[in-house]
């Protein structure tokens, strides 16, 4: 195992925030331990190393294009992706789409090696809460990319010719700095040009979008998501490799929803009791349903309950159809 001193110099570097130097240590543990024979924990510990080393050099990435190219403050905005695959519902579609999705861009040296390109362009649609933006976010936890956001009111302007050019500093970034960029609201910049409400400028930029699609071959991840499919335009549609319909929960699907929403506290739900529960929370976005588990949760917390019952999330549901149907 480690020496006393190594375990003191890992926990200095960590505290003064050394990366270099506790990389260094941790190799030298892993090293000491596949002396000792300990060959499944010196893999195990050189795994994480290596994970440690690709995170930092993403976060320098990132650094600096942030640094480097101030015109994009106030159009990119960078965060770190936290949701996991394991807490999103889908459809049985949905699972296989994004499981054939991860499985390419993982593997996607081997495809190029064949000439080959994995699938790095999707469209999602459907109505707002269905976990599109939580989808963008859990897809760049996945794949271990920097997760970035396209501020639509940023980089739509008033001055004619500007948009375009503020996209194409944006499509610069996608082909220079390897992350998952998600351009949420899409409808903004991909409305039909036929329609009868459009404006030259929302044309060119739209124009503009489909040429820089088109032109990309970098190893960045694109997804846009609207609210609206029936405003975009039909070329959109043949210039991403996947596109998903999002619609809100099915019955299968919220019992899931609520489970792992809650996962940290103690449920009394009957078999009977779920049933109840599902015909309660129908109509109701993911979304709506995560916001309702949250206000039980905490209404527990608060009261000093010692777990959740049937009544609790039902009431909590039932705020929010009541809520919904007000608007």
């Amino acid at each position: 195992m480690a020496t006393a001193n190594q375990i003191k110099a890992l926990l200095k570097s960590h505290v003064t925030g050394d990366d270099e130097k506790f990389i260094t240590i941790a190799m030298q543990v892993a090293a000491h331990e596949a002396k000792q024979g300990h060959t499944k924990l010196a893999q195990e510990l050189k795994h994480l190393i290596n994970e440690a080393k690709n995170k930092k050099a993403r976060h320098s990435n990132v650094l600096s294009l942030v640094r480097t190219n101030r015109e994009l403050d106030g159009i990119l905005n960078h965060s770190e992706p936290y949701i996991d695959f394991s807490e999103l519902t889908f459809s049985e579609k949905q699972s296989k789409t994004f499981k054939r999705i991860i499985q390419e861009y993982k593997q996607q040296e081997k495809l190029k090696s064949y000439n080959l390109h994995p699938r790095r362009k999707i469209l999602l649609y459907g109505p707002p809460g269905t976990g599109k933006t939580a989808t963008a976010s859990a897809l760049a936890n996945e794949l271990k990319l920097p997760f970035f956001t396209i501020r639509l009111d940023g980089l739509i302007t008033k001055f004619m010719g500007e948009t375009a050019s503020k996209l194409r500093l944006v499509f610069d970034a996608i082909r220079s700095t390897r992350g998952l960029y998600f351009f949420d609201e899409f409808d903004a910049i991909g409305s039909d040009r036929m329609s009868p409400n459009d404006v030259g400028e929302i044309r060119r930029v739209l124009n503009s979008f489909l040429q820089f699609l088109e032109q990309d071959h970098s190893d960045s991840f694109i997804v846009a998501a609207t609210n609206y499919k029936n405003l975009l335009d039909p070329a959109l549609f043949r210039r991403f490799d996947d596109v998903l319909h999002y619609d809100l929960p099915e019955s299968s699907q919220i019992k899931h929803l609520i489970s792992c929403k809650l996962s940290e506290f103690p449920l009394q739900i009957t078999a009977n009791e779920w049933k109840k529960v599902e015909n309660v929370a129908e109509g109701l976005s993911h979304a709506e349903i995560s916001r309702a588990c949250e206000d039980a949760a905490k209404q527990m917390i608060l009261e000093e309950g010692t777990s959740l019952s049937f009544q609790n999330i039902t009431d909590m549901l039932e705020d929010r159809k009541k809520a919904k149907s007000n608007v």
